[in-house]
C-alpha cells in the first residue's frame, strides 16, 4: 500500500513537473496587452491618493520560466523640496514584484520581495550619509521636517534576474550596484572607488554622477557574465560647469567573476534634459537601450529605442580606475570634451541604429517609460514608471499624476511591441 501510494505520488509530481514544462515552453499570450499592475491605495497625503505603484522603473525576464517577470520601483514617492526631497511615506521600501502572464493572457501577481539589509531588516529609500553614496540631497517628511539617512538606502532603478535565482539592482545614489538573494536580502553592495562600501569596485568617476541620474539601466549578457549599466545622463566631470558636452553619457560592464571594468560613451540624439534609460541584452555585444525626454508621449515627447553595439566602441576606463576625473584627453575629461575632439583622439562610441519609436508606433501617450525587456523574434516588452500616481504640484506637495490623453491617473502599464 505505502509502495502504491509513494508511486503515486512520485507520478503525480512528475506529470505536475511535464505540465509546468509544457506551460514554461508555450508560447504566452500577449493579446490583451497593454494591460495596468494590480494596484492599491499606499498613502493619501493631503487629500490625494498615492498608490501602491512605481513598478516599472526597471524590469528582467525570468532566468527560464517563459511569460514570468520581474519590475522594482524605485525609492518610493516623492516630490522636490529644497534642496532634497519630500519623502511621501518615508518608510516605503524598495521593492520587485514578480508576476505571470497567465493562460488567459492576464497579468497575474506571484509576489513582493522587498529589499532588506545584510542581517535582514528592510532598507528604505532614504539617501545614503556622507561617504556611503550621498548625492547631496537632504530628505524631508511630508511636512518638511527633516529625515535621516539610510546606510543600505537605494534609489534603484534597474535589476536582473539571474539564473541562480538572485538579483543585481542598480541604483542612482552611489551609483551601487547591489547583490541580492532570492529573498532580497543583501549579499554584496559594489560601488565607485571613494564610496566606502564593499570590497570589490566600480570606477572612482562614475560618483560623479548627477543627482538623481545614476545608474538608470542595467542588464546582464545571455552567458551569465557580464553586467551592463547605463548612465542616465551627463556626469558632472570633472564639475557640472565644465561638462559641457551634454549629449554624452557611459556605459558601464561589470564581469561578475573577476570584478574587471570597461567602460564605453553613448552619444544620445538629445540633449541635457534626455535619459539613457534601462538596458537589455540581444546578446554579449549588442543591447537594446532607452532614450527619452519628460514630456508625455500624447504632447510630442520623445520615446524611442535604439539597438547598439559595443563590439567596435573605445574602452574608455583608462589605466587607473582610481583616477576622480577617469580618462582624459589632452587634459580634459571626457565630458569636456567634444564628439570632434573625442573621434581625433582615436575614440569611438557604441554604434546605434533606431529600433522603435513607441510614439509613432504605439501611441505611447506615458512620460516615462523605464524598463524593457528584449522577448526574442524582435518583440520587446515595454514597462513605464508611473510615479506612485503622483507629481509635484510646485510647491513640494503632491497631486495626482492625469495623463493628458485620457485624463485618467497614470498606472504602470506591461506593452509589447515588435521592434527593427
Amino acid at each position: 500500500m505505502k509502495k502504491l501510494l509513494l508511486s503515486a505520488i512520485v507520478f503525480t509530481a512528475f506529470a505536475s513537473c511535464k505540465d509546468d514544462d509544457k506551460i514554461n515552453n508555450q508560447d504566452i499570450n500577449y493579446a490583451k496587452l497593454p494591460q495596468e499592475f494590480p494596484f492599491s491605495k499606499l498613502a493619501t497625503v493631503n487629500g490625494v491618493d498615492v498608490i501602491n505603484g512605481g513598478f516599472g522603473s526597471g524590469a528582467a525576464a525570468h532566468p527560464t520560466r517563459k511569460g514570468e517577470f520581474y519590475v522594482i520601483t524605485d525609492r518610493g514617492p516623492n516630490t522636490d523640496y529644497l534642496n532634497g526631497k519630500k519623502f511621501l511615506a518615508p518608510n516605503f521600501t524598495p521593492t520587485i514584484m514578480h508576476f505571470k502572464i497567465n493562460a488567459e493572457g492576464n497579468i497575474e501577481l506571484i509576489k513582493y520581495i522587498k529589499l532588506k539589509t545584510p542581517s535582514g531588516q528592510p532598507i528604505t529609500g532614504l539617501p545614503n550619509p556622507a561617504g556611503m553614496g550621498s548625492t547631496g540631497e537632504t530628505a524631508y517628511d511630508s511636512s518638511g521636517n527633516v529625515l535621516g539617512t539610510d546606510n543600505y538606502g537605494l534609489d534603484s532603478e534597474s535589476i536582473v534576474a539571474s539564473a541562480d535565482g538572485t538579483f543585481w539592482v542598480s541604483d542612482e545614489y552611489g551609483p551601487h550596484i547591489v547583490h541580492y538573494n532570492a529573498d532580497g536580502v543583501e549579499l554584496e553592495r559594489i560601488s565607485p572607488i571613494g564610496v566606502n562600501t564593499g570590497p570589490r569596485k566600480l570606477p572612482a568617476v562614475l560618483a560623479k554622477r548627477r543627482a538623481n541620474r545614476g545608474m538608470e539601466g542595467l542588464c546582464i549578457t545571455p552567458d551569465g557574465k557580464t553586467l551592463v549599466g547605463t548612465i542616465q545622463s551627463t556626469m558632472y566631470v570633472p564639475t557640472k560647469a565644465l561638462a559641457t558636452n551634454t549629449t554624452l553619457t557611459r556605459i558601464v560592464t561589470f564581469d561578475i567573476a573577476t570584478g574587471q571594468t570597461k567602460q564605453y560613451l553613448y552619444k544620445q540624439n538629445g540633449g541635457g534634459s534626455d535619459s539613457v534609460c534601462d538596458i537589455t541584452a540581444i546578446s554579449s555585444t549588442e543591447f537594446l537601450v532607452i532614450e527619452r525626454d519628460g514630456n508625455y508621449g500624447s504632447q510630442g515627447g520623445t520615446k524611442k529605442v535604439y539597438r547598439i553595439n559595443i563590439a567596435g566602441a573605445s574602452d574608455v576606463n583608462g589605466t587607473d580606475i582610481t583616477a576622480v576625473d577617469g580618462m582624459k584627453i589632452n587634459n580634459k575629461t571626457l565630458e569636456q570634451s567634444t564628439w570632434d575632439e573625442i573621434t581625433n583622439a582615436g575614440l569611438k562610441p557604441v554604434s546605434k541604429v533606431l529600433a522603435v519609436d513607441l510614439v509613432a508606433k504605439l501611441g505611447y501617450e506615458h512620460d516615462k517609460f523605464e524598463g524593457i525587456v528584449y522577448l526574442g523574434n524582435n518583440k520587446l516588452a515595454v514597462f513605464n514608471d508611473d510615479d506612485f500616481g503622483i507629481l509635484d504640484d510646485g510647491n513640494g506637495n503632491p497631486k495626482a499624476k492625469i495623463l493628458p490623453k485620457t485624463g485618467k491617473v497614470d498606472k504602470g502599464t506591461m506593452y509589447v511591441v515588435d521592434i527593427q
